[in-house]
């Protein structure tokens, strides 16, 4: 009797959001994706394909969702920091894949990499920010359903700040006081460490990240450009034989992420990212003439372009 009451209680109420593959916590027995999960995905707003469009940093956002395994940045709120929140730091991911997390001292770390409720990205991160600002310190912030009129990051955070990421080697960053974390803690941050892929950012260039890989080593550029007009001054480098970074590079393709175009370079195995500070800022001087070329495309460059276009992917 009473775990009917329970069944009871929870349908009544909010439905918590909890993994797709889990029970679902309204007492079914069925898992959450074929459950409550299906009602959520149904009640999903509208997909936004550009969601941190008027940040500060727009590549650098998009790198940390998609591409950077450990990353940290400050976040300044429009508002300031309320009383009692010395800091507010965007990460990667946390451990446990928490969506946030309010320290002991009261400062609020807001993950990057989780799964989110609706389709706007942005509005997901602003109510889990605004969450955990509220949120007692020491304590996780869970993952919910978003009110399709709450706020947005767009919302919260100061347009005009400094977006600085900081490419870190592994996840230490979890944990200040490592000998006092738990053991769940300190388990998942050695996987975390483990599967981590090594990762640069550029220092002379905007939002381009080297990454080291088992067979050889990539360079991944987050691009703010326009993509039509981006792909267009890429197939007139690429036919012009000016696409590489150099002996045994490549320009291999792009995906789309979030709205922009990343594309991606294969890199030999000894080049690493100081090897690929000049040649990434000479190809930077390139492609800022070739996005200034308006004239149409020869045939050649047609034929470029259409073979990056094929080698194009979308993550999202």
């Amino acid at each position: 009797m009473a775990k009917k009451q329970k069944k009871a209680q929870l349908k009544d109420g909010p439905i918590p959001v909890v993994g797709a593959r889990e029970p679902c916590p309204c007492g079914s027995g069925r898992r959450y994706k074929a459950c409550h999960g299906r009602e959520a995905a149904h009640a999903v707003t509208e997909l936004v394909h550009r969601p941190f469009e008027g940040l500060a940093g727009e590549p650098h956002w998009v790198a940390m969702r998609e591409l950077v395994p450990a990353a940290t940045a400050e976040l300044t709120l429009k508002d300031g920091l309320p009383e009692g929140v010395p800091s507010v730091t965007l990460a990667t991911v946390l451990p446990m894949a928490w969506p946030a997390l309010r320290r002991d001292d009261g400062s609020v770390l807001l993950a990057l990499q989780n799964d989110t409720a609706s389709g706007d990205l942005s509005r997901d991160l602003g109510d889990t920010l605004l969450r955990a600002l509220a949120a007692e310190p020491g304590n996780p912030v869970a993952a919910r359903r978003v009110d399709a009129e709450g706020p947005r990051l767009q919302d919260l955070l100061e347009p005009s700040a400094t977006f600085s990421p900081v490419v870190h080697p592994g996840f230490e960053f979890w944990v200040p006081d490592a000998e006092n974390a738990t053991p769940e803690v300190t388990a998942s941050l050695e996987r975390a460490n483990a599967a981590a892929i090594p990762t640069v950012l550029l220092s002379g260039s905007e939002a381009a990240y080297w990454c080291e890989t088992p067979e050889k080593n990539h360079l991944r550029w987050v691009m703010p450009h326009e993509e039509e007009r981006l792909l267009d001054a890429l197939a007139r480098l690429h036919a012009a034989g000016a696409s590489s970074l150099g002996d045994g590079t490549r320009l291999v393709g792009s995906f789309r992420a979030h709205g922009l175009t990343v594309p991606v370079w294969d890199l030999p195995s000894a080049m690493g990212a100081e090897e690929c500070e000049k040649p990434a800022a000479a190809f930077a001087e390139r492609l800022a003439e070739a996005l200034a070329d308006s004239t149409p495309l020869t045939a050649e460059q047609r034929r470029a372009r259409g073979g990056l276009t094929n080698r194009q992917v979308t993550l999202n």
